[in-house]
């Protein structure tokens, strides 16, 4: 088991005032390789329901290095999959989220990161993922650009999302739908 810590998220949080001034506390908390089918791993994730500052609490955010799709499935609770993909220059060329329950699941394709965040004050988010043991992941764009091209927060009692500034020329946001199940042959998560 790995646990993300406050410390390790500062670098990409909506809130900088949260960010400077609380004092390190678990975040999520990650159990990788609880299951193997030849390449593919299976791992799990609880991510705390809490608040950092304004924003939701979330994963730090990666790339996958490579053409590695990625499918996660909600055990418990529910997720905002906020996923964005950059053209050749650096720049973001599409975004979107998609709202997954429990027993619901969605798709990482290839070369769009992904953040996952828990909507949630009140309850954990408990998810699972498969992907090619191959895969590596990529957190310095995110730390980069101090978080994704969105962020998901709460303001005087109302959840919006607001574009990270460090970002230019930011497509809108758009949303899908997740999958209403896993799909049966997962061959495709093998690619890279």
């Amino acid at each position: 088991m790995e646990i993300r810590k406050l410390n390790d998220m500062r670098e990409v949080l909506a809130d900088k005032e949260f960010s400077k001034n609380s004092p390190d506390t678990d975040l999520y908390s990650m159990y990788r390789g609880l299951k193997t089918n030849g390449e593919l791993r299976y791992d799990e994730t609880i991510v705390f329901a809490k608040m950092l500052g304004n924003e939701f609490n979330k994963t730090k955010g990666h790339y996958h290095v490579g053409a590695y799709p990625e499918i996660y499935m909600v055990l418990e609770g529910t997720a905002i999959y906020l996923l964005q993909k950059r053209n050749d220059s650096g720049d973001i060329e599409d975004v979107y989220a998609v709202t997954v329950k429990a027993g619901e699941c969605a798709i990482m394709p290839a070369f769009y990161g992904h953040v996952t965040i828990n909507p949630s004050e009140t309850e954990d988010l408990k998810m699972a993922n498969w992907i090619s043991d191959n895969c590596k992941s990529d957190y310095s764009p995110y730390v980069e650009k101090q978080g994704a091209c969105y962020y998901y927060v709460k303001e005087d009692g109302q959840t919006k999302w607001i574009k990270n500034e460090n970002y230019k020329n930011t497509p809108n946001l758009r949303f899908e739908q997740p999958l209403k199940e896993i799909p049966q042959d997962l061959e495709f998560l093998k690619k890279g």
